[in-house]
């Protein structure tokens, strides 16, 4: 099984050299610190989660399929974030990924 995309792997395509974007833990905090990417890189692996439906936790790892998909939400998410609840059920890359990992759909 593959893991959920790293902080580096979205920087790398999102073409990001600096480290001011990492979330970092503050010593002596309780809390993590996040930034936008670190933050982005976790709502798009909650985007994917919830698109496949009835995620369990516990049982269930992404494949290689679900973890690019992940990092293409990330990125869809980054670059048009006004259009990205559109686009990313309109993407061609993302459906593609995703095809064949859902286990619930909605009923209109």
């Amino acid at each position: 099984m593959a893991a959920w995309p790293e902080l580096d792997e979205l920087k790398q395509v999102l073409d990001v050299t600096g480290y001011d974007w990492d979330g970092e833990a503050e010593s002596g905090g309780d809390e993590d610190i996040t930034t936008r990417l670190t933050r982005l890189l976790s709502a798009a692996i909650a985007k994917v989660k919830a698109d496949v439906g009835t995620w369990d936790e516990g049982t269930d790892e992404p494949d290689d399929s679900l973890a690019q998909a992940a990092l293409r939400m990330a990125e869809l998410m980054a670059l048009k974030p006004e259009l990205s609840a559109q686009v990313g059920s309109s993407d061609l890359t993302y459906a593609r990924l995703v095809y064949g990992h859902r286990r619930s759909f909605g009923v209109a």
